[in-house]
């Protein structure tokens, strides 16, 4: 409650401040009350809201599946406010900013609580532009991002975080060249710290190299293509209570294809990636630590397609993923981290209609069909009913 007070407080500080003319300020958000029913339990987070994949087959004493089963849930935590500043040109560059918070929480032992999502600001000059706070992670192409109405918009296939970086774009022409260095804040990194396997930023900030991300896009009429490449450096092995310990660091490579293209009403998004280890990414893949103590990946290949229609107050759409573990089996290592690594594949299919006023109020149905391939396959079925009240 205090630091919703606080981010109101702030909200009103910048609504006294819009008298300046140097600066202006436009406020927004939205309401989304969001219903969910499984048919078994999941791999999620906040309480289970985003959604990975489906638990595996666990039996009791009676040869019952634990696990199976219908649960449903409703939450309104994804309420979001924001405030955007554009202010005078400074350094020859033309100068904005933009903060923005929910109430999901940075973990699930804090969901309720208020969460900075985004907080950056930006110089652009024409063709060079410079971001730097809290934005999507670099591999989130957001403009690709698929238009599913869950929290997990598309994630495991597609990936899903914000973290702190700096950002720096070149645009000539239809080309755009993106390089970006970023740190670790609500999305951490896997490894052993003070000997307990667990999450913790510790593992990226003791390598003392961020994670640097490359891309190279094309934009022409309704058409947008890219490719990006992402370097991961993280010291997996962490000791504060003053035991020796290896400093080895581990360096993961992962790759993506995407694009998009709008015609007739329609929006067609796709992506490959060869995930090495987005664990921070809410996506799929990991490392494994070896006997000897050195480390070494384990491997997606994720593809997923987004199609979705505009006719007037109707959107229908359709998302679908699929993801192939490429060392599906491998049990020589004494730690694995990572997610999804006793999955040989994953598939979803996601139709889902949307009617909206075309004032800011909408409503959504999704059927959400998730199969895992787990030495017993198993598959989930969510059915969700959600209202967007935007404004």
């Amino acid at each position: 409650m205090k630091r919703l007070l606080i981010f109101i407080g702030v909200l009103g500080l910048f609504g006294v401040l819009r008298a300046q003319d140097s600066f202006s300020f436009s406020f927004h958000g939205f309401v989304n009350p969001h219903y969910y029913a499984d048919s078994r339990s999941v791999v999620g987070g906040r309480e289970d809201m985003m959604l990975f994949y489906p638990k595996p087959i666990v039996r009791d004493s009676l040869g019952r599946d634990i696990n199976d089963g219908w649960q449903a849930n409703m939450l309104a935590i994804t309420a979001r406010l924001n405030v955007r500043i554009t202010g005078p040109d400074m350094l020859g560059a033309k100068t904005s900013a933009f903060v923005e918070g929910d109430f999901t929480g940075a973990t699930n032992a804090t969901i309720d609580n208020l969460r900075l999502r985004h907080a950056y600001f930006t110089l652009d000059w024409g063709r060079h532009r410079l971001l730097a706070g809290q934005y999507w992670y670099a591999m989130v192409i957001h403009e690709i991002m698929p238009m599913t109405n869950p929290l997990n918009m598309g994630a495991p296939f597609h990936c899903y975080a914000r973290q702190p970086q700096v950002r720096y774009e070149y645009r000539l022409g239809g080309l755009e060249a993106v390089a970006v260095a970023q740190w670790q804040l609500d999305n951490m990194s896997q490894g052993l710290l003070n000997g307990t396997p667990q999450s913790s930023p510790l593992f990226a900030r003791h390598s003392l190299i961020p994670e640097f991300n490359a891309q190279l896009r094309y934009r022409q009429g309704n058409l947008f293509v890219g490719a990006a490449a992402n370097l991961k450096s993280i010291q997996p092995v962490v000791n504060t209570a003053g035991v020796a310990s290896s400093q080895q660091q581990h360096r993961s490579l992962s790759y993506s294809i995407f694009g998009s293209y709008r015609f007739d009403g329609l929006t067609v998004k796709a992506q490959t990636l060869l995930n090495n280890s987005l664990y921070e990414g809410c996506s799929l893949g990991g490392y494994l630590m070896l006997a000897d103590g050195s480390f070494r990946d384990w491997h997606f290949n994720t593809v997923w397609l987004d199609i979705e229609g505009n006719r007037g107050h109707w959107r229908p759409g359709l998302f679908m993923g699929y993801a192939k573990n490429l060392d599906f089996g491998n049990t020589d290592y004494t730690y694995c981290f990572g997610r999804g690594h006793d999955l040989a594949y994953l598939w979803r299919v996601q139709p889902r209609l949307t009617y909206t006023t075309l004032k800011g109020l909408s409503f959504v149905g999704e059927a959400e069909y998730t199969y895992a391939g787990y030495n017993e396959p198993v598959g989930n079925l969510r059915l969700t009913l959600s209202a967007v009240y935007a404004f």
